[in-house]
């Protein structure tokens, strides 16, 4: 089972690279990227970490691995960054939290908001630590660019 959530994970990361008109050599790259940051999701939540940790640690992983390959094939970090953490981005709590308004469910829609928020917040704050990581030492102008 949790194969096929990969090769759909994968299927799915490649999509949203070809909406983002992601390079064709970095598609694959993505795939893999994407397919590494829910492995890591989902085996901190089988070690039963919380959801927000997790979403934290897989982001983290993703924007490193991105920040290495981007150095390696020589292109824009955030080619690889934004399609590697689609599997992570939470729009199913999101959908849940407006159901839940809709219904009238109020204190469910603000447990799967805030739920939500934080989940988003932890995939920032896993990709401007490794920005920050990777840019130590560059200075502000060299921050956004891959050695050339």
């Amino acid at each position: 089972m949790f194969m096929i959530e990969l090769v759909i994970c994968f299927l799915a990361t490649i999509g949203f690279g070809v909406i983002f008109s992601v390079p064709k050599r970095a598609l694959l790259l993505g795939g893999g990227i994407g397919v590494i940051a829910y492995s890591i999701f989902s085996i901190a939540l089988f070690f039963e970490a919380s959801p927000v940790f997790s979403t934290a640690l897989a982001s983290l992983v993703a924007a490193v691995i991105s920040h290495l390959l981007a150095r390696l094939v020589r292109i824009p970090v955030t080619t690889l960054a934004i399609p590697g953490i689609i599997p992570l981005v939470p729009g199913s709590r999101a959908y849940f939290t407006m159901l839940s308004f809709v219904e009238g469910e109020y204190l469910k829609g603000l447990e799967y908001g805030v739920e939500t928020m934080l989940r988003a917040g932890a995939i920032a704050a896993g990709l401007v630590f490794a920005l920050a990581v990777f840019s130590f030492g560059k200075g502000i102008g060299h921050r956004y660019e891959t050695n050339r």
